[in-house]
């Protein structure tokens, strides 16, 4: 079988991240069948390792927004032409606007076509885009949704008469590692406002709670430049001790085996992959109760504490209460560890597997 993966661009981010998984899976556990990954963004640079078994095709074009048009035409005719060319089994297709485009491109071609949304389910794509989903998207062999609440939204929107839930891949740790848990509150994402990193750093601040320090990893992100703010709020404070700005890093690992506490004030999300990645590493975690993911994720006091979004005094209520009891710590973290199984990226890969190739 021949299968073709779409994405605009295999960038730092999350959605990459997932597409860059499922490759090495399929390329791994499948090798019989041949894999093609067509990028077709503006940047087509590849950040993430892939299989060098997948072959990659790009368009012979840089695309310039000045001519944003007649690009976007040309875009379309090279997806078709390439699709055609390849003549795949399946494709599944990454990116809520980028999945019209290519809905579009691929308009009266009879190859099975899945594709998923990796945004708030309930997002504003804005109104020419929301119209060419709600017309566009009943048109795909399938809609794969990232959590049950997606589905549910999904379905009141007519997307699509055959809605599939596959959550996100989550790397499990190494079994057997050891290292020793420090104070430390840790959050992990890009520095944008709906990730609430100011509203965090001044919970902490409230709380000064012993020897505790607050580790923020992540990089300015969508032109907001955040860092530069959250600097100055931080010497303001005079937590310059205390809380700590990484940037972006790739060994993300070391602050999830030794933090002992993770925090995510996010207010909307698609499928948070650190929330996983926190809980599989036995991290309790403190999470807003967003559209959607956490919901999916965390069992609001067994494995970490769901909060109302934008209730910022319960947050820290049970920031602070995580922070006092060291018991409870310790039986959320066997608790977490133990409820993010379902997520392995060998089990999650799998069902994306049966899916493309049509296996029940």
């Amino acid at each position: 079988m021949i299968f073709v993966f779409l994405i605009p661009s295999l960038q730092v981010g999350g959605m990459e991240r997932v597409m860059s998984v499922l490759l090495e899976y399929f390329v791994r556990k499948h090798p019989e069948n041949q894999y093609h990954l067509i990028l077709y963004g503006k940047r087509r640079e590849i950040y993430y390792d892939i299989p060098k078994q997948v072959k990659v095709h790009r368009p012979a074009f840089d695309f310039n927004n000045k001519k944003r048009f007649w690009h976007t035409i040309k875009t379309i005719f090279f997806l078709r032409k390439t699709v055609r060319k390849i003549n795949p089994y399946s494709i599944l297709s990454f990116g809520e606007i980028w999945n019209n485009l290519v809905l579009i491109a691929l308009w009266g071609l009879q190859v099975p076509l899945f594709v998923s949304d990796r945004c708030q389910p309930d997002k504003s794509l804005g109104r020419l885009h929301n119209s060419l989903r709600a017309y566009l998207y009943p048109r795909a062999k399938g809609v794969i949704a990232q959590t049950h609440q997606a589905k549910s939204i999904f379905d009141q929107m007519s997307l699509n008469n055959n809605i599939l839930v596959v959550g996100n891949p989550i790397s499990m740790p190494t079994p057997g590692y050891l290292r020793e848990r420090s104070n430390i509150i840790l959050t992990v994402g890009r520095l944008i406002g709906s990730k609430h990193h100011k509203e965090l750093i001044k919970i902490f601040n409230k709380i000064r709670f012993a020897d505790w320090k607050l580790v923020i990893v992540g990089g300015d992100a969508l032109k907001q430049r955040n860092s530069i703010q959250l600097k100055k709020l931080i010497e303001h404070l005079n937590l310059e001790k205390s809380v700590i700005l990484t940037g972006s890093i790739k060994n993300v690992e070391k602050w999830y085996q030794k933090s002992s506490v993770f925090a995510f004030p996010s207010s909307s999300e698609g499928f948070p992959n650190v929330v996983g990645e926190a809980l599989s590493h036995g991290l309790p975690v403190v999470s807003f109760d967003c559209v959607a993911g956490p919901r999916d994720m965390i069992s609001n006091g067994k494995n970490g504490f769901l909060i109302d979004l934008f209730d910022f005094s319960m947050f820290e209520e049970c920031l602070l209460t995580l922070m006092r009891n060291s018991e409870l710590r310790e039986t959320m973290s066997k608790e977490a560890k133990d409820s993010i199984k379902k997520y392995d990226s060998n089990h999650v890969a799998e069902k994306f597997f049966h899916i493309m190739a049509h296996e029940s």
